[in-house]
């Protein structure tokens, strides 16, 4: 069985934990926090949880010790300051930069050949920060937030036609932020049927701006940064990886000329298995689409550019 090391003990990470285990995806899951006897705690809680749930995967977790990390197979970034109330995800770079640059060499000296899943925001720019200041394949490092994003979409989609979450199809390609996420309405589909034939203009654009602020609309609600979605965004990625699924995700990842855009990190359709994100699919856009790609990328450059700034890289 897979080793599977959460940095961040978090809501987020602590949730993308529990899925973890109860998915069975590993014989042994490492949390890591900053905070002395909080990821301790965290594994302990979920620990006692055992028997109720039937699982044998032991937990551990410790106060900066990435010694217990050593030989994992994928691992989860969490860690950084959550977006608060009124916070965009831009200005959380400062603190998150040097935050991420710092656990991923630790990360890297304990499990150099793990696949790494960034979580944490702004989400684009960690990923591109991790594979700039990591040196690995850039297929071993995935940026979660177009799962996450994609997610959100289906929901408010199942709630406007009053159908499961689970017979949507639907994707969310481009930045992972308010105003740079793409949500593709004209893709998506209930039961292999176009929802653009089952919803009318005004209900498809309300449901593609409901998503687009989606992050905020919680954070508002709930005063700090959402956890359930996003830490089973980040476990079903995970799966993905251990699984050898070879499932087609939305994701943010280094591009090469996918899509016109090269040195940047943003949500694309990849194929995801065991090694990381191994193709990018290149769908087709309308004319709309590319331009509302484009400047997505731009605004995704716009914030990698503060890392040159404060020289995190």
């Amino acid at each position: 069985m897979s080793k599977i090391t959460i940095i961040g003990a978090g809501n987020v990470g602590a949730t993308c934990a529990d899925v973890i285990i109860r998915r069975e995806l590993a014989s042994e899951v490492v949390m890591i926090d900053i905070k002395p006897g909080f990821a301790e705690g965290k594994a302990l809680d979920i620990t006692q949880t055992a028997a109720l749930h039937e699982f044998d995967t032991r937990v551990i977790g410790v106060t900066n010790d990435y010694s217990q990390s050593a030989g994992s197979d994928v691992v989860v970034i969490t860690s950084g300051i959550p977006r608060k109330p009124g916070m965009t995800r831009e200005e959380l770079i400062g603190t998150n930069a040097g935050i991420v640059k710092d656990l991923i060499g630790k990360i890297l000296s304990y499990s150099p050949n793990a696949v790494l899943i960034v979580v944490s925001n702004p989400m684009d720019t960690m990923t591109y920060l991790s594979v700039k200041a990591s040196g690995i394949s850039k297929n071993r490092i995935i940026g979660m937030g177009g799962m996450l994003d994609s997610s959100r979409f289906k929901c408010y989609l199942s709630k406007a036609l009053n159908a499961p979450a689970s017979d949507i199809e639907a994707m969310v390609i481009g930045g992972h932020g308010d105003t740079t996420m793409i949500p593709l309405t004209r893709y998506a589909t209930y039961k292999g049927i176009p929802v653009s034939t089952l919803l009318d203009a005004e209900t498809l654009n309300k449901v593609a701006a409901d998503t687009m602020v989606g992050g905020a609309t919680l954070t508002k609600l709930l005063g700090t940064s959402a956890w359930y979605a996003p830490g089973a965004a980040a476990a079903t990625l995970v799966e993905a990886v251990i699984r050898d699924q070879k499932k087609l995700m939305p994701c943010s990842v280094y591009l090469e000329g996918e899509f016109g855009q090269k040195d940047i990190c943003i949500g694309v359709l990849v194929i995801v298995g065991k090694n990381g994100w191994e193709k990018v699919a290149e769908i087709e856009l309308n004319e709309g689409e590319k331009e509302a790609f484009s400047k997505s990328a731009e605004a995704v450059r716009t914030t990698n550019n503060v890392l040159y700034e404060i020289k995190a890289l």
